[in-house]
């Protein structure tokens, strides 16, 4: 009988690998000590917005072990998306509507967390044990973790940094009751750069390291269910759901590799370069048909055709006024205020 030489750990490696998972790192329960004070430092500053849940459950948010007190190790997993193409090569294009670049495949929460549990298979397999997966949707400091896990670090638009992958990678987690041999912790390597920061067009970040949310485009368009402050509207430009800006200058990308994304987060061609005229006559039945499969869906036609009345406006193109006129008696509200934005902003070049 073969006697085997590679360890545990060495063996979940590999297996991630197969998974499709870029980098794998494992860290001790308590790798991230103050993320818990850091947590609660943004909430009392209001940095979260409309996001109420982040409060809620802030306490099971802040460590493992808040969340489930069995735990001793935890698994942190990347999975590229690295982009094949210039993020902002529409930055500029005044009649097309610019979707993240995280959103233009499939969803990711449906990719990460099916091998996510594939992976948790194969280990219980190996070793029996207690574990649990999570994608985006507990309340698991990914970031902190990943950072303890070596994966990467925060970086100061407080995304993970992977000096592999740059700012593009998914994460996933499995925590586990098994006490596995940990990675090293990864480093702050900004040094001086402030390039994300001052790429920002709404100034989300008032400090190295923190983002205020309620100024973000990626919160605007995608978490805050009213209408868009005014002021920060001209900063949204054409972007309909999320903003790669701060991620896409970051001189870390320059080792991520776009062959190294997983292919289900390839861009469909229809959400490459979308018209803005096209997502603007978008009724509930054309937008399930067009984003079923996509992270888009779970913010609901009413929220996309806002932000599209956001993009026709900061366009200036008068050719977009008959479909924005339309919208003005819209069943959501929020919709037609935004609208009537639009039409203003294009008639009078505020």
């Amino acid at each position: 009988m073969p006697v085997e030489t590679e360890t545990l750990e060495q063996r979940l490696k590999v297996q991630a690998t197969r998974l499709g998972f870029a980098a794998c790192r494992i860290a001790p329960a308590d790798a991230a000590p103050k993320a818990g004070e850091r947590l609660r430092q943004w909430l009392d500053a209001g940095h979260h917005g409309d996001m109420l849940w982040m409060e809620e459950r802030a306490q099971q948010r802040g460590s493992p072990k808040g969340l489930w007190p069995d735990v001793r190790s935890v698994i942190m997993l990347g999975m590229s998306y690295a982009p094949g193409r210039d993020p902002l090569a529409l930055a500029d294009v005044g009649d097309r509507a610019r979707f993240s670049v995280y959103a233009q495949g499939k969803d990711y929460h449906d990719v990460v967390k099916k091998a996510l549990k594939a992976l948790a298979r194969w280990l219980v397999e190996q070793q029996p044990g207690s574990l649990k997966v999570f994608v985006d949707t507990a309340p698991v400091m990914e970031k902190p973790l990943a950072q303890g896990a070596g994966l990467g670090w925060q970086g100061k638009h407080s995304n993970l940094v992977s000096r592999d992958h740059g700012s593009w990678l998914f994460l996933g987690a499995i925590y586990t009751e098994l006490a596995l041999a940990a990675d090293a912790a990864e480093t702050d390597h900004c040094g001086r750069c402030t390039a994300c920061m001052a790429a920002c067009p709404t100034d989300a970040f008032p400090s190295p390291y923190v983002v205020d949310a309620r100024r973000c485009i990626s919160y605007l368009t995608i978490e805050h269910k009213g209408p868009i402050p005014p002021d920060l509207r001209a900063g949204i430009g054409n972007r309909v759901y999320g903003c790669d800006d701060c991620l896409a200058v970051c001189p870390w990308n320059k080792f991520a590799d776009a062959a190294a994304a997983n292919r289900a987060f390839m861009s469909r061609a229809e959400l490459a370069a979308p018209e803005i005229a096209d997502l603007l006559d978008l009724d509930d039945a054309g937008f399930r048909e067009i984003f079923s499969g996509s992270p888009i869906k779970r913010i609901g036609r009413n929220r996309l055709v806002r932000n599209a009345a956001i993009a026709a406006g900061n366009s200036g193109d008068p050719r977009l006024l008959a479909r924005l006129e339309a919208l003005l008696g819209d069943d959501d509200p929020v919709v037609a205020e935004a609208a009537n934005w639009a039409i203003g902003r294009i008639v009078d070049g505020d």
